[in-house]
């Protein structure tokens, strides 16, 4: 799944409900939330993302690094830089 622009309180949602989509077409295995042209990352979106930490791989640039890591988000699922595949 690629994202891209801004998620916060305004579309939240519509980000939760397609990383649902994400996690039904993964059928119970893990699936990778690319987050690169992600500009803006508020706390409903990092929310979403918590909703399916188990089975998450983000790749994400430098201007997301210290939401996900201040938010504990890097902690419980793997991150990798943009630029590297996740292992």
């Amino acid at each position: 799944m690629t994202v891209a622009g801004e998620i916060d309180m305004s579309n939240a949602d519509r980000f939760r409900d397609a990383l649902g989509l994400a996690a039904a077409a993964a059928d119970g295995g893990s699936f990778v939330v690319d987050l690169t042209g992600v500009e803006y990352l508020d706390s409903a979106g990092v929310h979403a993302l918590f909703e399916h930490a188990a089975r998450i791989r983000l790749i994400a640039g430098p201007r997301l690094e210290p939401v996900l890591t201040v938010s504990g988000l890097s902690d419980i699922t793997s991150v990798n830089d943009a630029g590297r595949e996740p292992q």
